[in-house]
């Protein structure tokens, strides 16, 4: 399969807000049937990748595929496979939540209305409340009901559980595994909530500073990468930058802590490779702080 033609296929996509450089050169693929948890800090770059992702900002440099479509180029049949949550949904406020969906419902050939009355009743949201008068919570909710019912393709959710409460992000997150799961969907949702991340994704990627460090599926990853701290004689043998180092920090008494990709060691320097007793794995929270502390 052409690798443009995947879900989703991004090459160097940069993004700068006048001096800021928010995306710093993007490549990326998501996968057929990947589940695939975007997590980075605030300011890390997450809503902007996922905006020039879909097209919906402009992009500086780079390009952006879904489904081997341009994203700035989509066309009615590639955004029917498509469903898009952002950070604080709010459209269409003037509309009752009933009369909203059925004028949505109406552009998907694969609208699922007995999931809209089933989650509707779920996630306790009266179809005839105006949806301006609906809280945070509730707004979240109705705009994953319009995300989920089309039947899409591919989900792209942007801190979905944000505004929700415990028993609706459990709801969400079993959605979003059954989705995959069962009907082939593709996911791509930003968290800061690691735990959440560690129950439905397949895939993970670390977001820092408009970089993309880590992107490696979620068994993987716990493999990957080990730490090791080294004493100042060690270090005086080993280069400044090893292959594979994603962070070097002090460790105290002229230590020094080093984050390495495993997968490198064959080329590591041989007073490198004597010290390999002394790597520790790392659980995904403390390899999250690793990464982008």
């Amino acid at each position: 399969m052409n690798a443009m033609r995947n879900p989703v296929h991004t090459l160097g996509l940069v993004k700068c807000y006048g001096k800021k450089r928010a995306l710093d050169g993007i490549s990326m693929e998501v996968l057929p049937g990947q589940v695939l948890g975007l997590i980075g800090r605030n300011g890390a770059g997450k809503s902007t990748l996922i905006r020039c992702m879909l097209g919906l900002t402009r992009k500086d440099e780079g390009e952006s595929w879904l489904f081997g479509a341009r994203s700035d180029e989509l066309g009615d049949e590639v955004k029917q496979q498509l469903s898009y949550v952002p950070q604080q949904p709010s459209a269409l406020g003037w509309l009752r939540v009933g009369d909203m969906l059925d004028f949505i419902g109406r552009f998907y050939a694969r609208w699922d209305e007995s999931l809209v009355k089933d989650l509707l009743q779920r996630w306790e949201i009266d179809a005839a409340q105006q949806m301006s008068k609906l809280s945070p919570g509730e707004r979240q909710r109705l705009a994953l009901i319009r995300a989920l019912a089309p039947r899409p393709r591919l989900m792209v959710l942007d801190e979905p559980a944000a505004a929700l409460d415990p028993v609706a992000r459990r709801d969400l997150l079993r959605e979003i595994a059954v989705r995959a799961a069962e009907h082939g969907t593709t996911v791509l949702f930003s968290t800061h909530i690691l735990s959440d991340l560690e129950r439905v994704a397949s895939h993970v990627a670390f977001m820092d500073h408009g970089r993309l460090l880590v992107h490696d599926d979620l068994d993987g990853l716990k493999e990957r990468f080990a730490r090791i701290v080294l004493d100042a004689r060690t270090l005086q043998g080993l280069p400044d930058r090893l292959p594979g180092e994603l962070r070097r920090k002090p460790a105290g008494e002229g230590r020094v802590g080093l984050l390495l990709d495993l997968s490198q060691r064959a080329v590591w320097p041989e007073a490198l490779r004597r010290e390999e007793s002394g790597f520790h794995s790392l659980g995904l929270e403390d390899l999250f702080l690793e990464v982008v502390a």
